[in-house]
């Protein structure tokens, strides 16, 4: 089969279009998927760096998180699938591949009205902004969500799922033309930083802060965030893009009786993955199928052009999910 490969860790340019093994056959409840689209996120090029490499099992050459296509085989305990179902999921690597041997249970039906390519849009960032923002964070009706680079396909994953929980969404980016494309989705509150500079304007839109922080930026937009928190708030940390290290104010820390969360989904269990995707599956999905969501697609590459697709990526001027196809 053809597989995107890491010849060399390094630049964009050590990335090829290789003729590899294919998968074994699957048994007990493993499902091999013939994969149609994958979408492209920032860990593959963390991966390609050489600064990200998979759990063990997963070759390091081969990178991929999410795929969307349909079932080619199954093992002989499979129960939910069978042959020509068309599927999406996570996994924590090698999904830049023409097919993909995975678990029945981190498996999740395509809805109807999704193509495989808006489908490869979906799985990794919906299931890591809906685990964060509901499963582990709780947010609620008429809440508020402050939401770090809310144009990036995690952040709008975001903006979308508060916006169908009729919770109120403060989000900031470093471009204006991002923050006004994401009011089409209902965003309340733009924020312009190209410093991090927020928390007066965030207290001043909700009156008392934000109830839950989802941060995808990390480093000096810390201490800003304890600012914007409200009492009895919740912060999750998902992405570090600004750097891993930050002052903490431990005094207002308490004061507030802040949660503050660190999570990551590459690096879990398959169990626990299975219960993120089971939840996605209840509460995701059919909001999908309803059309109250969609997916945020902005470019295709055809897996040929897996060095173009990682530029674009790395330019920051994706608006949403980078999808490669085979």
């Amino acid at each position: 089969m053809k597989a995107v490969y890491i010849s060399e860790f390094g630049v964009a340019e050590n990335l090829e279009l290789r003729e590899v093994a294919d998968p074994k056959k699957p048994t007990g409840n493993e499902v091999l998927v013939k994969v149609h689209a994958a979408g492209l996120n920032r860990a593959d090029i963390m991966q390609r760096i050489g600064k990200y490499p998979p759990p063990p099992g997963y070759s390091p050459n081969i990178p991929g998180l999410e795929f969307a296509g349909e079932v080619a085989a199954t093992g002989d305990e499979v129960t939910s699938f069978k042959v020509g179902d068309r599927v999406f999921g996570i996994t924590a690597g090698e999904a830049q591949a023409e097919y993909l041997l995975t678990e029945e249970s981190v498996l999740a039906r395509i809805p109807e009205r999704l193509n495989f390519t808006d489908a490869a849009a979906v799985p990794e960032v919906f299931i890591t902004a809906h685990d964060a923002v509901f499963t582990q964070c709780g947010l609620r009706n008429g809440e508020w969500l402050l939401v770090h680079a809310v144009g990036s396909g995690v952040g709008l994953a975001a903006l979308q799922l508060a916006k169908a929980s009729r919770a109120y969404v403060a989000g900031t980016s470093r471009t204006q033309d991002k923050l006004d494309r994401c009011r089409e989705f209902g965003l309340d509150l733009p924020l312009l930083t190209r410093e991090p500079v927020f928390a007066e304007a965030v207290k001043q839109a909700s009156e008392s802060g934000a109830n839950v922080i989802l941060d995808l930026v990390g480093g000096n937009y810390f201490p800003e965030n304890l600012k914007s928190l409200a009492v009895k708030g919740r912060m999750i940390l998902v992405g570090l893009t600004a750097g891993r290290s930050s002052e903490i104010d431990l005094g207002m820390t308490l004061y507030k009786r802040a949660r503050i969360i660190g999570t990551v989904l590459r690096a879990r269990t398959t169990e626990e993955k299975a219960a993120a995707t089971a939840a996605f599956v209840s509460e995701v999905v059919p909001l999908f199928e309803s059309g109250k969501i969609k997916p945020n697609l902005d470019r295709v590459f055809p897996a040929a052009e897996i060095q173009a697709a990682h530029r674009f990526l790395e330019s920051n001027e994706s608006f949403g999910k980078v999808v490669i196809e085979f």
